[in-house]
């Protein structure tokens, strides 16, 4: 146990940050530090933060793979990419019509926004306009928030998916910068950053998370947290990595899940208000203790993701009601 973990008092540390206060680098790594009999206080705390800011509802958020298999990137966590040997589906964007039926099945599961995403460095003008075709008959029609993720935007993208009515832009960091080119060199980390900002200046909500297992210290997981303190991102998913055979990360191990409770609660305390999502590979690193990461976190996605299985989506409504919680619906 270090110094600053032996005088930590978690509480007194959620109260710090429901006050504006950003955790130093010291109590960052405390927390993820802390021995695992401490993981039950430090979830306490977080929940202060979280009920705080959202009580006990829980967001729900259904992902579609608008466009699959196709993608020249280089990303050593993605089974999607140029070097993946991974047996995935490869089509080309999704019409109107299936995406019109993925945005029925999101109401039908109680998800309150709707994730429509395609592999790639970014959209051609054409797929964007098949998108936008869409968004805007959803909607027309539906009482949904819509996230769009496609990827790099070139000029003028931003303000034509606005237009259309996207609420969200998802683009996430996935790692520390320094770690970036050992994940990634088909594109940089300022990359990134710079189309969250442009989409910020469109109107839409900024999205950006992290994949945490990629080899990255516990000094680069509360630089990630920082980054997106910075970056004012509205939605943070937070992804454990699912090593997926074929991949270049496929032999890198699980998050333990005691970690993996730590890693949602630092981001709780470093970005309070913001909307935390247990992301991508919950079902593989917390396995039976997913229902813990939700007095972190206020939000999940419900059903599969891009190119693995989620959970059956009853379980989670189960858990979101075992816990005394209440899905939050759109109100839209």
């Amino acid at each position: 146990m270090t110094k600053i973990q032996a005088g930590l008092n978690w509480q007194q540390l959620a109260e710090k940050a429901l006050g504006g206060y950003r955790l130093t680098m010291e109590e960052g790594l405390a927390v993820l530090e802390a021995d695992n009999d401490d993981v039950l206080p430090i979830l306490q705390a977080a929940f202060t933060v979280r009920k705080h800011f959202y009580g006990k509802k829980v967001k729900l958020n259904m992902i579609i793979n608008a466009k699959s298999g196709l993608c020249p990137e280089d990303c050593g966590y993605c089974s999607q990419s140029i070097v993946s040997t991974a047996p995935v589906k490869k089509y080309t964007l999704l019409d109107k019509d299936t995406l019109l039926a993925g945005a029925r099945e999101a109401m039908a599961r109680k998800a309150g926004t709707y994730c429509i995403v395609a592999a790639g460095k970014g959209p051609t003008d054409k797929e964007l306009g098949q998108v936008v075709e869409a968004v805007k008959e959803i909607r027309a029609t539906m009482p949904l928030k819509i996230c769009a993720c496609l990827g790099i935007l070139k000029e003028g993208q931003a303000e034509q998916l606005a237009e259309a009515g996207v609420h969200r832009y998802n683009h996430n960091l996935n790692t520390s910068k320094a770690n970036y080119p050992s994940i990634t060199t088909t594109h940089t980390y300022d990359q990134r950053v710079e189309t969250v900002e442009k989409v910020k200046t469109h109107g839409m909500s900024p999205c950006s998370g992290v994949i945490i297992g990629m080899g990255e210290t516990n000094e680069e997981i509360v630089e990630m947290a920082y980054a997106l303190r910075e970056l004012d991102a509205d939605s943070i998913p937070v992804n454990f990595l699912n090593a997926i055979p074929g991949t270049p990360l496929e032999n890198a191990g699980r998050t333990p899940a005691m970690k993996a409770l730590k890693v949602l609660a630092l981001f709780r305390f470093i970005c309070p208000s913001k909307e935390i999502r247990v992301a991508g590979g919950r079902e593989v690193n917390l396995r039976t203790l997913q229902p813990l990461s939700l007095y972190a976190a206020n939000s999940i996605f419900v059903g599969d993701y891009l190119t693995t299985e989620g959970q059956e989506v009853t379980a989670d409504h189960h858990i979101i009601e075992d816990l005394g919680f209440e899905i939050e619906l759109s109100a839209l």
